[in-house]
């Protein structure tokens, strides 16, 4: 029985990695955990598997919270009236860009999840999103060549030969941000932030990714990526734990209640995501600063074809 104890949280210990790794990064925490339950099961219920698919996130969340504290935190003493207004109003913007998902979610939960978990669903949200963000990336990319052309050629005298194309496009992943017109959290308008939160709806497709499709809705509109990134990290925090508490009262009103074994497997999964997910958030906020979102788009791609290709050939 301990043996068998000792492999459930191991178990729950993998599960809780891949969710602590792919929940900040726009490659689906949701699709690659139920594309690895396909090859590593808890022996758990249906009913609190889909529990444990939500709580998890929990751990991926409070390292959002412990990490991003003093801006969220409008009593911090070291703020003053002008930066408690300013924080009361970020978490305006939140509350407000999260009630489209919450109006199409809610309603919809059940359904979406008996019919949109297919490993062929979440394959084909993989794949279209991923070529999402190399397509927005590009044009992003190509206005900012652009604009660094014609100023270069303002600049330049008129018998000066045009500068090579590759000095022109240099460094263009920090050009197309320095174009974006939302430069910082504290420009992040009203409106922009609740068009970001419409983008958020199509993230209740598994696969998908709700930090990929926020970070798409940023970058559309006009955010640049550590901006996109890091309002994508706030929104998370009522969306997840609204989710994790309604799934947890759904499990309850179902009459079920969780073994002690099921509690440890909990405690697991949260823990080791809170632990990868403090090292994902920090990765991700460094490497926006100097690269685009391409290497994450090529990934789902990727990603997408060998689930395809892995469930046709398994049918």
């Amino acid at each position: 029985m301990e043996g068998f104890e000792f492999l459930e949280l191991l178990k729950a210990a993998l599960f809780g990695l891949v969710e602590g790794l792919t929940e900040w990064l726009p490659v689906s925490s949701t699709g690659h955990l139920l594309l690895l339950d396909q090859f590593v099961t808890l022996d758990v219920s249906p009913e609190f598997w889909n529990l444990f698919l939500v709580v998890v996130q929990l751990g991926a969340i409070l390292a959002v919270c412990v990490m991003f504290f003093r801006p969220l935190n409008p009593f911090a003493p070291s703020k003053g009236a002008e930066g408690r207004r300013g924080t009361w109003a970020l978490w305006g913007k939140i509350v407000l860009a999260c009630i489209p998902a919450a109006l199409v979610g809610i309603p919809l939960d059940d359904w979406m999840e008996e019919n949109l978990s297919s490993p062929f669903v979440i394959a084909a949200a993989l794949i279209a999103y991923g070529i999402a963000f190399i397509v927005i990336e590009s044009v992003r990319e190509a206005h900012a060549r652009r604009l660094a052309r014609e100023g270069a050629a303002r600049r330049r005298p008129r018998h000066m030969a045009a500068p090579p194309a590759g000095e022109a496009g240099a460094n263009v992943a920090m050009l197309a941000d320095a174009d974006a017109p939302c430069q910082s959290i504290a420009e992040l308008g009203w409106g922009r932030a609740f068009g970001i939160g419409c983008f958020q709806v199509l993230s209740l497709v598994p696969g998908t990714s709700r930090s990929g499709s926020t970070i798409i809705g940023g970058l559309i509109l006009g955010c640049t990526r550590t901006v996109a990134a890091e309002f994508t990290f706030y929104l998370a925090i009522p969306v997840m734990f609204g989710a994790s508490l309604l799934r947890t009262v759904k499990f309850f009103l179902e009459g079920m209640e969780p073994t002690a074994m099921e509690l440890g497997i909990l405690g697991v999964g949260a823990g080791v995501a809170f632990v990868i997910s403090v090292l994902a958030v920090r990765f991700l906020m460094a490497f926006v600063r100097r690269h685009d979102f391409k290497p994450f788009g090529w990934y789902r791609i990727a990603l997408g074809i060998a689930v395809i290709l892995y469930f046709a050939l398994a049918v």
